[in-house]
């Protein structure tokens, strides 16, 4: 086996992103000797938006969310990501 380049360091998680997005990671670690781990801690990365809501549509995920005992801004990302599901698996 050839010696594995050298990973380069990144300013960001952008810089890492696009970096490996481009780059076969095959020639930067032995994969035959590599380990499976879990990150069980790490949060994925977040991006604040602004969402302008009506008023009653808010109020009614504030109900639900109680109801779920979550806070309601939880509540629409597990809403938004379900629906993502669902879409990606018709568009299958």
């Amino acid at each position: 086996m050839k010696k594995a380049s050298k990973i380069p360091v990144f300013k960001n998680e952008e810089e890492e992103r696009a970096f490996w997005s481009k780059n076969d990671s095959s020639e930067y670690v032995d994969w035959d000797v590599s380990e499976k781990v879990a990150f069980s801690n790490l949060k994925p990365t977040t991006k604040t938006i602004s969402l302008r809501l009506p008023e009653y549509i808010i109020d009614e995920l504030k109900v639900l969310a109680h109801k779920k005992d979550v806070p309601y801004q939880s509540l629409i990302k597990i809403f938004l990501k379900d629906r993502i599901d669902q879409e990606l698996r018709q568009a299958l």
